[in-house]
């Protein structure tokens, strides 16, 4: 589950979830969801693959999140869904989505970059909780 939430200028994403490779895939729809507001009217026609090298779940969440804007601001492609698997070297995350075409999408909001203010992923006695600031 993710929910967004004003911070001054920028906008965060805060992050819960039961199992870490869950809290990536979720500030993913996150950050997807910051670019092109509404997934549920975004198809399903087109994968991408993520794959981020590390080892700190801190900077894998910053690694991950980085990429998913890259695939709207670099591949023009509008994401709705997102799963991630975690192994011992890093994540792999798929992304599908669509072409943007502005006759049928209206962007949210530009992301400029992730910023590390606020940067925070810590375990939970019910599983994971992360926190990241999104410069708009």
């Amino acid at each position: 589950m993710y929910e967004i939430f004003d911070h001054t200028a920028d906008l965060g994403v805060r992050v819960r979830a039961a199992t870490l490779p869950d809290l990536y895939a979720d500030a993913a729809r996150g950050v997807l969801a910051v670019i092109a507001g509404d997934l549920g009217r975004i198809r399903p026609d087109r994968e991408a693959r993520i794959r981020v090298e590390g080892v700190d779940p801190t900077w894998l969440l910053f690694d991950l999140a980085s990429e998913v804007v890259s695939l709207f601001t670099v591949g023009r492609l509008v994401g709705c869904e997102c799963s991630v698997a975690v192994d011992a070297r890093g994540l792999d995350a798929v992304v599908l989505g669509e072409a943007f075409d502005p006759a049928r999408h209206v962007l949210a909001h530009e992301i400029k970059a992730v910023t590390q203010h606020g940067l925070d992923v810590h375990r939970t006695p019910d599983g994971w909780e992360a926190a990241f600031i999104v410069d708009i």
